[in-house]
This record gives structure tokens, C-alpha cells and sequence, in this order.
């Protein structure tokens, strides 16, 4: 691990980052590198991370990508990973730094500010000022500080006071090299009081080669705005994928998570979400989906701070082969944060005798008026529900794809996107059946 964190602390050292001079930017990136080079990154005596082992990410040090020329045709590669009928202003990242040619950010409404993190640094942009870094929780792990120390390039978007989008806003991070790179997105969401949005972030890769994302997206929703963020990670089967989403919640804000984890090796998702005024209000939802040998890890904290709040969790997963995932919900309520809702449900389909999850709800309450559960749930296909459906006339593997479609639906559709269901319904056709639509296996 020693050789690991000089490798990218030195190649940190040889960059030269946007912003690069800013007092403010260059003591957040320096605090990052600080506190990375300190502690390092998470091992199995992690309590958090004590059924992941990174040791396969760590045996092969990845490297940062210089920018590419912004007038580069790489669209081939592109189109048949757009979401079809999927009507959204655009931005596209290319391992890991944006592309104005295969982006469509045009139409964006008055009142939003949207641009590349890269151009709001170098811009000095107050909004950035303000609001970098201000959702971390003090232990934000060896991951997270990594990418602070770099901070380079990702979205920086601001919704202004009043303003509702009726188009979505969709981020596509590409990983297209030979493989062996280290790509590092760094988005910031602000979304002003009384303001409505839907933001896409979505992680594909074109090449077939091993690199390591680590994403750090930070939310903050301010008093009245109601957001719907939907992050669809879907890399290779030779990637490796970290992300780090948090969010920040004021009074009266509504935000609906949907994390859907489809892709990589090892994929990790941390999600923390703090309500800071009262009558906030937060909906996390999750299904993923897991073959092979992958590793699928979710670790969600959401922190009631302060009284009548509201959270429901809800987190599916479907594992097939010699898949494993592990699920970490912990809910705190903190003294004084009365008439809190807080509901955690994890619910898991293992769809080979050599599957494998590790679930762990978890409840911290500090206060006494609460209304509060959780539960978890490992199991299989039901018999006489094959049963049931075989007497039909259905074959075997017709009865598991549409009992296994009817379980991870109950996540699916509850994403508001239309282009964006039926994209996931093909996902897990193709992964799980080896079929393009969960109708042919009818």
C-alpha cells in the first residue's frame, strides 16, 4: 500500500491541475493529499470496508490522462451507448476531461450555470468557492481524498433560485484507452431554493482494458428544490470503480437517489446524505446486478441532524454465477431530532448456490420520538412461483428471467426517465439471460 500512495502522490506532483494558484483551491487539494498520503487507502480492518478488499486495485498503479484536443472525432464509439429517445442537455467526459465536440449543451434554460469543473476553477467561479468540498463528512476516506488532491475536471452545475429544467441534465464519463488510466471526475450539483432537476451521471467504458475510476459527485439541495439524481455505472468487466456521492440537504428539499450498479470488477458506491433543516426529505434507491466473479458493494449513511425529517431506503440485488455483494446501510439520528422517519429495506435474489451477500442494515438512534425500521432479506427464486409458471408452459430459464425481472423492477421503475428504464430492462436482459429484450425470452 506504502508503494501504492507515493506512486500517486508523485503522479500528482507532475501534473499541472486546473486552478492551479488559487490560495483557496490549492489548500483544499493539498489538505486531500495531506490526509491521503496520512492514512491511506481503506483496509480490510475497516469496519467499513471489511467485506472489499482492494488489493487487486491496488497491484497495478494507474496513471492520470492528459487532456485530449477538444475537436477530436470520437463519436463512433459513442453512439450505441446514448440512451435511445433519451432528450437531455449533454455533457461528455473522455477518460476523464471534457469533450465540447461530443457534447449537446445547448437550450440550457436562464438562471443555470453548467460547465466543465476544469473551466468554473480556472474561472474562480464563487459558487465554487463556496461549495467544493463543504458536503464531506470529516472521515471521508482515502478514496475520496485521492480525488480531492486532484481535482481536475468534471461538472460543475448551478440551478439558480425559481428555475425548474424540463429537460434532464446527463453526464457520460468514457473510458476509452488501451486501459491502465486513472480517471477522476469531480462534480459539483447546486441546486438554488424552490428549483426542480434531474441529473443523469453515467460511467461506460468502449475499451475492454483494466483502469480505475474514482468519483467524487457532491449535492447540495437548497431550501424548497426537488431533485432526482441518477447515477448509472456500467463499466467493463475488467474495470474498477469507486465512487463517492454526498449530499446535503436544507429545509423543505426533496432529493430521489437512484443508484443503479451494473458494471466492473470491483465497484464501490459510498453515499452519504446529511439533512441539515427540518421537513427535508430523502428517497434512496438501488438495484444491482452481478455475474461472474464481480464484486458489488454499496455503503450508504444517511444523518438526521435535526427534527421531521424523512428517509426511505430501498436497495435490490440480483447476483448470478460466483458474484458477491455487500450492502452497508446505517441510519443516524441525532439527539434532539425528533419525529424523525427513517425506513432501510435491503432485499437480495441469488440466483446460483455460489453467489454470495453480506448485508448490514444498521440503526443509530440518539433520540426518542422517532419512527424507525430496517430489514434484510437473502433468498431465491420461489418454487411454486417456477412452479406456477412452468405448469403454463413456460421453460426454465423463460420463468427465471421473468421472475427475476418482476424483483429488480420494483427499483427500476421507480426512476422517472422513461428512456432511462427501458435502457436498464435491456441491461439485465443482456446480462443475466443473454438476451437484448426480456421479451425474447417469451
Amino acid at each position: 500500500m506504502t508503494t501504492a500512495v507515493e506512486h500517486y502522490v508523485a503522479a500528482r506532483d507532475a501534473l499541472v491541475l486546473p486552478g492551479a494558484g488559487l490560495d483557496w483551491l490549492d489548500q483544499l487539494r493539498d489538505a486531500g493529499a495531506r490526509r491521503f498520503s496520512e492514512k491511506g487507502f481503506p483496509t480490510l480492518r475497516d469496519e467499513n470496508w471489511r467485506y472489499t478488499n482492494i488489493r487487486p486495485i491496488l497491484k497495478q498503479n494507474f496513471n492520470p490522462v492528459a487532456a485530449l484536443d477538444g475537436s477530436t472525432g470520437r463519436a463512433e464509439g459513442l453512439s450505441q451507448h446514448l440512451l435511445p429517445g433519451l432528450r437531455a442537455h449533454r455533457f461528455v467526459y473522455v477518460d476523464g476531461h471534457y469533450m465540447q465536440a461530443l457534447s449537446d449543451v445547448t437550450g440550457l434554460p436562464q438562471g443555470v450555470d453548467a460547465m466543465p469543473m476544469a473551466d468554473a476553477v480556472n474561472h474562480g467561479l464563487d459558487g465554487v468557492k463556496t461549495w467544493l468540498g463543504a458536503c464531506m463528512p470529516e472521515d471521508r476516506g482515502g478514496f475520496t481524498d485521492l480525488n480531492t488532491a486532484y481535482i481536475e475536471d468534471g461538472l460543475y452545475l448551478h440551478v439558480g433560485r425559481g428555475c425548474h429544467l424540463e429537460k434532464p441534465i446527463e453526464v457520460v464519463f468514457i473510458s476509452t484507452e488501451p486501459g491502465g488510466q486513472l480517471i477522476q471526475p469531480r462534480n459539483l450539483f447546486v441546486l438554488g431554493e424552490n428549483t426542480r432537476a434531474h441529473i443523469i451521471e453515467r460511467y461506460i467504458s468502449l475499451a475492454g482494458r483494466s483502469h480505475l475510476t474514482n468519483a467524487v459527485t457532491e449535492l447540495v439541495a437548497c431550501r424548497a428544490s426537488v431533485v432526482e439524481h441518477t447515477r448509472l455505472q456500467e463499466e467493463g468487466a475488467d474495470a474498477f470503480h469507486v465512487g463517492g456521492v454526498f449530499m446535503r440537504l436544507d429545509g423543505d428539499a426533496r432529493v430521489v437517489s437512484n443508484n443503479v450498479a451494473l458494471g466492473s470488477m470491483i465497484a464501490r458506491t459510498n453515499l452519504h446524505v446529511v439533512l441539515q433543516e427540518e421537513r427535508a426529505c430523502c428517497d434512496l434507491y438501488g438495484v444491482y446486478l452481478g455475474n461472474g466473479r464481480q464484486h458489488i458493494d454499496n455503503f450508504t449513511q444517511v444523518d438526521h441532524r435535526v427534527p421531521n425529517c424523512t428517509s426511505d431506503e430501498f436497495y435490490k440485488g440480483v447476483l448470478d454465477d460466483r458474484a458477491r455483494a455487500v450492502f452497508h446501510g446505517r441510519i443516524i439520528v441525532r439527539e434532539g431530532a425528533q419525529k424523525t422517519d427513517a425506513q432501510q429495506q435491503n432485499r437480495n435474489l441469488l440466483l446460483s448456490g455460489h453467489a454470495e451477500v453480506d448485508t448490514k442494515p444498521q440503526l443509530e438512534i440518539y433520540a426518542d420520538d422517532v419512527k424507525c425500521s430496517h430489514g434484510a432479506t437473502i433468498g431465491q427464486l420461489d418454487d411454486s412461483a417456477m412452479f406456477y409458471l412452468r405448469s403454463r408452459g413456460l421453460d426454465e430459464t423463460t420463468a427465471r428471467g421473468m421472475l427475476t425481472y418482476a424483483f429488480a423492477a420494483d427499483v427500476i421503475n421507480r426512476i422517472s426517465s422513461a428512456p432511462v428504464r427501458d435502457h436498464l430492462e435491456g441491461e439485465l436482459g443482456r446480462k443475466l439471460f443473454g438476451v437484448e429484450r426480456l421479451e425474447e425470452l417469451v
